[in-house]
């Protein structure tokens, strides 16, 4: 009678696993970790791709108002150096109505101290004093007041560009507006800045002149 073959993959009743097979795992292994990887790849790509594109619309858009004027885009403007003696601030822009303001025209052009003290009262400013002044000076305007007053000087000197501030002894909180040569004007109510900021300060601290005798 002849003799079963031994069965060479059993060893021990245990199966005995060949090179080939190994092998097989191996690849097998690496196969599932190659379409894992793979897989997270496009899951990256396609986030990346979502992002870009939201990031191309959101730009286009945005382009698109601005051209167009739905968004408006106003520079800042730098702050300005601070001034030897100029107040630090930051002061909060007040409430027109509590800001006590006197109106001084040093342009030698009749009437603007009423037409400008006029202005300001439709603005809800309570209007003091109205008179000429013989100050002079290179900016369109001055803003004068005393510690007390540096707050409403922000406020009004933010209504009048160009302006530069000066202080005084007063003890008062009331500012004065001296109307310079090169004044023009005051700025648009809808385009003054109300956030806080500080005060823009002149290099030199000119005293103003009193008001001259003459009808402003």
């Amino acid at each position: 009678m002849s003799r079963k073959p031994k069965d060479l993959t059993v060893y021990h009743g245990h199966h005995v696993i060949d090179g080939e097979h190994l092998r097989s795992q191996f690849e097998a292994e690496r196969d599932e970790r190659e379409r894992q990887r793979s897989k997270w790849r496009k899951i990256r790509h396609g986030v990346m791709l979502t992002l870009l594109l939201l990031l191309v619309v959101g730009g286009s858009t945005g382009a698109w108002a601005v051209l167009t004027g739905r968004i408006v885009l106003s520079p800042q403007a730098a702050s300005p150096a601070p001034t030897m003696g100029c107040p630090a601030g930051p002061f909060d822009y007040a409430a027109p109505q509590s800001v006590h303001v006197n109106v001084l025209n040093a342009t030698g052009q009749d009437g603007l101290a009423r037409s400008i003290a006029d202005q300001l009262a439709q603005r809800k400013f309570v209007v003091g004093k109205v008179a000429n002044s013989t100050a002079d000076g290179a900016p369109p305007a001055l803003i004068v007041s005393g510690a007390a007053g540096e707050g409403a000087a922000f406020t009004v000197q933010r209504t009048v560009p160009g302006s530069v501030y000066t202080a005084d002894g007063r003890g008062d909180s009331s500012v004065d507006l001296i109307l310079l040569p090169g004044f023009a004007g005051l700025k648009d109510p809808g385009l003054v800045d109300q956030t806080p900021g500080g005060l823009v300060c002149a290099g030199a601290s000119p005293s103003p002149a009193p008001p001259a005798p003459p009808a402003p």
